[in-house]
């Protein structure tokens, strides 16, 4: 279901399996944000796992054209959409509910972008308690090769041949010339997703999850970003799943990813429970 503007799913866990889980207190809600071109039946194999577990979900993929086009020409039309869906929150009455996100590829990762800089900046969010974030396959920073890898995969074979490659051909020059070429001038205007949120991180834990094998994202770009924010004394974790290929962790590793994504978001709750008890402890002394 979804209002005027974005097409989002929410799906509220049973009542039992949420008491069972979270005994009384709010249940987390873990918001999805899909890669691009990715249906919502792809990301409804995630969102289960954390269901099961008494979550309530949200998923939500920015359409193509605001991943391939408006970023790319730097017009900050997800940061609109990053505004939406943060309202719907309020508008289901969870805007007190603790908030995991769980990012895919460059395509979740440019929205995920637009919402972090909402959280830290925006009054109008200031109650609302992120804590943590998973990243499934992201950030890439100005990999074309692997940005054509992805154009092509969501254009998908049905596409007339000189169109597709007439698309990626004018994408390839704008993407050159903007976010390469132009770049020192223009990143003072419009920062890529990757520069942005190594410059001003989230501030709440996050584990990155990748794959070396992975042909859209280069893993280096990925260890990268985990190096810079734990020099920046930030709670951040990684695991390498080797083979996979892009967001394809789950596929071929299920058991162990989603293990490893409930077990941080059970630290994140637990860590989340022992900072409220301090807090109390000290207001009663």
């Amino acid at each position: 279901m979804g209002d005027d503007d974005i097409d989002y799913n929410i799906v509220f866990p049973e009542t039992l399996i949420s008491e069972r889980h979270w005994r009384g207190t709010k249940e987390p809600i873990v918001i999805l944000l899909g890669w691009a071109g990715c249906r919502d039946k792809h990301l409804v194999k995630y969102s289960s796992v954390y269901t099961q577990q008494g979550c309530i979900t949200l998923r939500y993929t920015a359409p193509l054209k605001t991943v391939f086009i408006s970023e790319s020409f730097g017009y900050k039309e997800l940061k609109h959409t990053a505004f939406k869906l943060l309202e719907t929150l309020y508008d289901y009455e969870v805007e007190n509910n603790p908030i995991i996100f769980h990012v895919f590829s460059n395509g979740g990762f440019m929205l995920y972008r637009y919402i972090v800089e909402l959280l830290q900046r925006d009054q109008q969010f200031s109650n609302l308690c992120v804590l943590g974030a998973v990243v499934d396959s992201a950030p890439g920073s100005a990999n074309v090769k692997g940005a054509l890898r992805a154009l092509r995969t969501t254009l998908g074979p049905n596409i007339n041949v000189f169109l597709r490659y007439l698309l990626m051909a004018l994408f390839a020059v704008t993407v050159v010339l903007i976010r390469i070429v132009l770049y020192p001038i223009t990143k003072y205007f419009h920062k890529n997703h990757y520069d942005a949120l190594m410059d001003r991180p989230a501030p709440w834990p996050q584990l990155y999850l990748y794959s070396r094998a992975d042909p859209v994202i280069r893993y280096t770009d990925v260890e990268r970003m985990v190096s810079v924010l734990q020099g920046k004394n930030l709670s951040v974790q990684s695991f390498d799943f080797v083979t996979p290929g892009h967001v394809s962790l789950f596929r071929d590793f299920p058991e162990d990813y989603s293990r490893r994504c409930l077990d941080f978001l059970n630290s994140c709750m637990t860590n989340s429970e022992g900072t409220k008890l301090k807090k109390r402890l000290v207001i009663q002394n």
